[in-house]
């Protein structure tokens, strides 16, 4: 770590060390689950339907994000047991978080009889928003950067110099690929929320949908700049591999159910049906 850079830790209590990064990714979540109980309540969802999700699905996305990220660094995990449960100096998987989320929504919806396409609709644009916060967690713990570069390109970035001095790792300048899915990210959630509301545009779940394609473009691309990817043999990119899989099938899901299925009602007419 540089002289000049970020201290990880936010505070110490007694023997416990209050990371950075956790507090990023809880504020993430406070602010995702505070916009979706706001929007869940428009379209006719229960605030309480969010509330009972996210206590399920934030333990369970914890586990499945650091599982995804262990499994595919086993070769130094199996050699570091007790760091297996060290979430707290990061290595934890979005795409891990994601999964596991996914298959709490999918047990969740099920048991309460709540269509899983409108709670993934409300969702998903502030799933996207807590993603792009959550890589500054990777920024205070230096991670999930890309090559070696010099000071003068990130100068040239108009980046802030403690943007610049945190990019100072292991003696060399690294490219900022944290900062650029982050702004792909926002992007993609004023994007989403800016657009769903528009009368005749999004069908049931194709917000979601789309939420899926923007994200899985973005990290197919900055994936390819970072070095420190989790691989497949030496040659594939997990997250890359990933990115095309959810974007194909995105794209194939959205064309067979407006062709086949009976979705005959809008997002912003969610009120108005039956879950």
């Amino acid at each position: 770590m540089s002289v000049l850079a970020i201290n990880p830790i936010f505070f110490n209590l007694g023997p416990i060390q209050i990371h950075w990064y956790g507090v990023i990714i809880a504020s993430a979540v406070i602010i995702a689950l505070t916009l979706s109980v706001r929007e869940g309540t428009r379209v006719g969802l229960e605030a309480d339907n969010f509330y009972d999700y996210i206590l399920w699905a934030l333990p369970v996305a914890i586990i499945f994000a650091r599982a995804y990220y262990v499994i595919f660094e086993w070769g130094y995990y199996s050699q570091h047991t007790s760091e297996i449960i060290a979430v707290w100096d990061g290595g934890i998987a979005i795409y891990g978080s994601l999964i596991g989320a996914a298959l709490v929504m999918f047990l969740y919806c099920r048991s309460k009889f709540i269509s899983m396409w409108t709670m993934l609709d409300v969702v998903s644009p502030t799933v996207i928003l807590a993603q792009g916060i959550g890589r500054w967690g990777n920024f205070m713990n230096q991670e999930a950067f890309g090559r070696i570069t010099s000071k003068g390109f990130l100068t040239s970035l108009h980046l802030p110099n403690f943007i610049i001095n945190q990019m100072y790792i292991d003696g060399h300048y690294r490219v900022p690929t944290y900062l650029y899915e982050s702004v792909w990210d926002v992007l993609g959630f004023i994007v989403l929320f800016t657009l769903r509301h528009k009368f005749h545009l999004f069908k049931q779940g194709e917000i979601f949908l789309c939420y899926l394609i923007w994200y899985s473009v973005g990290r197919f691309f900055v994936e390819g700049m970072r070095t420190d990817s989790l691989m497949i043999g030496n040659t594939i990119r997990v997250s890359q591999l990933l990115s095309v899989i959810l974007f194909v099938g995105a794209i194939v899901t959205i064309i067979v159910r407006r062709k086949r299925d009976n979705i005959d009602w809008y997002y912003v007419d969610a009120k108005t049906k039956k879950s």
